[in-house]
């Protein structure tokens, strides 16, 4: 192997990211500009990603799963981004709760559920965040009582992803005392007695997917609903966070590279004082650099998802720095994009601005880019060495 394949994707993965871009041009980006303005929840569109091998990319083939890897995961959500970040971030979310059930479940719970998560007929979403409870999860105050072959939870979930339309929601509630170790998780399906949802909240960006508060009013599951053992759940929510993390600032990319690619082509057509805007200098630096930023953060992220697919022991940290960095870099790079378009790149039609709002949510969700910065250094600081 020479150096250089280090840093080339395989023929494999060409042809994985080859057909996420088809996807991604043909069923998503012609149609995101309108789903946007209409706040419209593109299931259908999501459920033919999920024929092509997207709703379960890293679940074993036994139910129906890719069983491909988290780099592999990364170039389909970097490519569906391209199209709609906002779309491919719920693809992915979905993807992080089908992860949870095949890594945790017992087998019995992965043959129940699984199947029809890898077509996407029922829909996942992810419940950690709580009103009072965001960066600090631990904290969370959701309850789950044990009532004979039952639990009963009662709560509240915040910024959920999906919420309202998806099928089944991955509940971290407290079972045992303060602290993460007092954490479980339960598969709370949406017709449980006693789930309700708060209205669709109104969002900056991310307009493509509704998020609605979980409202869970002495909601009553089976105790086989327990994913995992009785206080594994803040374990299993941080050990999805970690592929959530990369997935996130796949999508970060994919979304900046459209709004650069936006910038290139409005460089070549848009005049100014007599010459396009492509024949000045300080745009030429201006793209220049969004290049080049890209590209380093594209290299960071990749090579954190190889060190998750290898489980190496800095996983965790190298999941976090890619991130922080590729989701300040993508938010950045979308908004200079906006710049070099003017005031056009301010209306609707042209959809750098659409970019720009969906992008900024990254470096918020999955732990936002300042507790990443607390995971990098507490745990370089702990190791004493880079």
């Amino acid at each position: 192997m020479s150096q250089l394949d280090l840093f080339e994707l395989n023929e494999d993965q060409r042809a994985i990211q080859e057909m996420a871009q088809d996807f991604s041009r043909d069923k998503i980006a012609p149609f995101a500009l309108e789903w946007d303005e209409k706040e419209h929840f593109p299931v259908d569109v999501m459920r033919e990603a999920a024929a092509l091998g997207m709703g379960g990319i890293y679940v074993r083939d036994d139910v129906g799963g890719t069983g491909l890897g988290r780099l592999d995961a990364a170039l389909i959500f970097e490519a569906l981004a391209s199209g709609c970040p906002a779309v491919s971030a719920f693809i992915s979310i979905h993807n992080m709760a089908s992860w949870m059930i095949d890594r945790f479940g017992t087998e019995a719970q992965r043959q129940k559920w699984l199947p029809s998560m890898m077509t996407m007929d029922l829909i996942a979403s992810y419940c950690l965040t709580e009103p009072s409870a965001g960066s600090d999860a631990a904290a969370l105050k959701t309850k789950a009582v044990r009532e004979g072959d039952d639990f009963v939870l009662n709560g509240t979930k915040q910024f959920i992803s999906g919420a309202g339309t998806s099928d089944l929601y991955l509940v971290m509630a407290r079972t045992g005392g303060d602290g993460a170790g007092g954490v479980s998780c339960f598969l709370v399906p949406k017709d449980a007695p006693g789930v309700s949802f708060g209205a669709n909240e109104k969002k900056m960006g991310w307009k493509a997917q509704p998020t609605r508060t979980v409202i869970l009013e002495d909601a009553r599951i089976p105790a086989e609903n327990m994913i995992g053992e009785e206080g594994q759940g803040f374990k299993i929510a941080m050990m999805g966070l970690d592929g959530g993390r990369l997935n996130i600032g796949a999508c970060s990319l994919g979304g900046a590279q459209a709004a650069l690619d936006k910038a290139v082509t409005y460089m070549g057509e848009r005049k100014a004082f007599g010459k396009n805007l492509a024949q000045f200098q300080a745009l030429q630096f201006k793209v220049a650099d969004m290049l080049t930023e890209l590209e380093a953060a594209r290299t960071l992220l990749y090579k954190a998802a190889c060190k998750l697919d290898a489980k190496t022991h800095d996983a965790t940290r190298w999941c976090a720095m890619a991130k922080r960095f590729a989701t300040d870099t993508g938010f950045s790079v979308a908004n200079e994009a906006l710049q070099i378009h003017g005031g056009y790149g301010y209306l609707a039609d042209y959809g750098v601005e659409k970019i720009v709002r969906d992008l900024r949510v990254h470096q918020i969700l999955e732990g936002t880019n300042e507790i990443m910065r607390l995971i990098i250094s507490r745990d370089l600081l702990k190791g004493g060495q880079a």
